[in-house]
């Protein structure tokens, strides 16, 4: 078999993930030790016995899920189950940001401290109740990037998402995305759903967030990867330094194309795809769109049992 590791995105947090297996294995307890430090606070105490609604503020679950998703490989390579088996990595949105500090393109100190700054930059960048997202489900991609632009009208509303067939996410101004939602349901969408999300992510409305990562950047070392990297952005592998970096920087308005991204590595002969960290987004939405592949999920010791077993 030819696998991928993935990467989940923002959404999988949940108050105690990564807990277990940092009770057991000790390389997993030092990647969230690592992380603390990095950050200079107890972010795996907000991880393991913290308030949900913390947990979930931008700032804390991105650098929380690339901990979570860091200490899960570290307890894989623990068990002789790390990136050697590997021909590509890719994460979902920051996600990918993980799926690079697996490859050592950037290290686990920087890749926490910048995931901070994104948080922290994306929030920032819209005011509380300006921007929205939301899930379109059951209507094909062009029709979703034609009614977004239909809705947009002077302000901002396009795809930020193309996830699997079954759902695309828009994102832009909030009156955008509820005319957009309108003409979803009118054209046949089985449902479009306001998601809870306190920013108008993978937009042009995140342009001022993508200027401080861009700034960010420019200070932490990015290396070439030791597996290559599926890009969100292009849905293909990159394994260029400098490309890496601008990329990051274009993702942050840009579409996160997981759906190409997915039909890219099964091309490329994938038929395997571990998810690592929290939750089984990544799985669900990984079958929909190569129902012939085969996924497994590593978030709790068992689940690493099971793939020794296999």
């Amino acid at each position: 078999m030819s696998r991928a590791f993935v990467f989940p995105g923002q959404g999988s947090q949940a108050i105690g993930m990564g807990r277990a297996l940092a009770e057991a294995y000790a390389p997993a307890r030092a990647v969230f030790e690592a992380v603390d430090a990095a950050l200079g606070e107890d972010l795996s105490g907000l991880i393991w016995a913290g308030d949900i609604e913390a947990l979930t503020l931008t700032q804390n679950a991105q650098p929380a899920i690339m901990a979570t998703s860091m200490a899960a490989l570290a307890a894989l390579e623990a068990e002789g189950l790390g990136l050697e088996h590997v021909a590509f990595v890719a994460g979902h949105s920051l996600g990918e940001y993980s799926a690079l500090c697996a490859v050592g393109a950037i290290d686990l100190a920087d890749t926490a401290r910048l995931l901070r700054v994104r948080g922290q930059a994306m929030q920032a960048a819209v005011p509380v109740g300006v921007g929205a997202m939301a899930a379109v489900l059951g209507l094909e991609y062009d029709a979703v990037v034609a009614l977004a632009a239909e809705a947009a009208g002077s302000e901002v509303c396009q795809v930020a998402n193309d996830n699997d067939p079954a759902q695309v996410v828009i994102s832009g101004h909030l009156a955008a995305v509820e005319r957009a939602c309108v003409l979803a349901k009118e054209r046949g969408a089985k449902r479009a759903l306001m998601l809870p999300v306190s920013a108008p992510f993978h937009c042009a409305l995140m342009g001022p967030a993508g200027q401080v990562m861009a700034a960010a950047l420019e200070g932490v070392e990015v290396r070439a990867p030791r597996v290559p990297v599926v890009s969100n952005v292009r849905a293909q592998a990159v394994v260029d330094a400098a490309d890496i970096r601008g990329l990051l920087v274009a993702q942050v308005t840009g579409e996160v194309r997981w759906r190409a991204s997915v039909q890219w590595m099964a091309q490329a002969g994938v038929d395997e795809f571990w998810e690592i960290g929290a939750g089984k987004a990544l799985s669900g939405m990984i079958k929909r769109i190569e129902k012939e592949t085969v996924q497994r999920n590593v978030g709790v010791p068992d689940d690493i049992l099971g793939l020794k077993l296999v």
